[in-house]
């Protein structure tokens, strides 16, 4: 459970890359003993979700650009076929779902809560994928989610300025209301481009910073 709980804590962004996670700050925040906490926190360190940094201590690491490659590829081939999929199989209130959830999403934009934003923007895709009937698909996507998710917080502010989730996400709606799952197909596959160029922008304007000592 407490490994469950960090892993969907990570996919929705909650914790951004370079935080320090400690095993006695894991375990209040999860109500559990540290003994449950670290065998999570080893478990995620495992599957490259987590760096160890001590023998106590954990940090979300930062998405290199090969890695954001990669990911991005496999989402686009494997999202992509979960969303046409599931769309087909999607009952007729779907659609209304994720308008409700999209009014949740506009409103936390409007005011900088750009945690909820993630929060509420995972649910938004996997409402979709989870309808495509494909249990190791829905799995291997979260593992991608799992090593993607801190990065989503390079997407803002501009992404709220520019409106690249919103504009997508309506096209999903309406195609959804439509029935015409090529388009909604192309709109998740928009939404993860448009990501993907800026979390690669992102990527290098921190390698300068670097490389220019700050």
């Amino acid at each position: 459970m407490a490994y469950e709980a960090m892993k969907e804590r990570l996919v929705r962004g909650a914790f951004e890359p370079g935080r320090k996670l400690t095993v006695r700050a894991v375990a209040d925040a999860l109500g559990v003993s540290s003994t449950p906490a670290r065998d999570a926190l080893n478990r995620l360190a495992a599957e490259g979700a987590l760096v160890y940094s001590g023998p106590k201590t954990v940090i979300v690491p930062y998405l290199t650009t090969e890695a954001l490659e990669e990911v991005t590829a496999m989402r686009l081939a494997l999202e992509g076929m979960a969303a046409e999929r599931g769309a087909a199989k999607a009952p007729a209130g779907l659609a209304d779902s994720l308008e409700n959830m999209q009014v949740k999403i506009n409103q936390a934009l409007e005011s900088r809560r750009y945690a909820e934003v993630l929060w509420t923007n995972k649910e938004f895709h996997f409402a979709v994928y989870r309808y495509c009937g494909m249990p190791h698909l829905l799995s291997t996507i979260e593992t991608l989610w799992l090593r993607i998710g801190p990065s989503f917080h390079d997407l803002y502010p501009e992404f709220a300025i520019q409106k690249y989730g919103v504009h997508n996400h309506q096209v999903v709606i309406e195609s959804l209301r439509e029935g015409d799952g090529e388009a909604l197909r192309a709109a998740f596959e928009n939404d993860i481009r448009d990501g993907y160029r800026r979390l690669k922008q992102a990527i290098r304007a921190r390698a300068e910073q670097v490389a220019d000592g700050f």
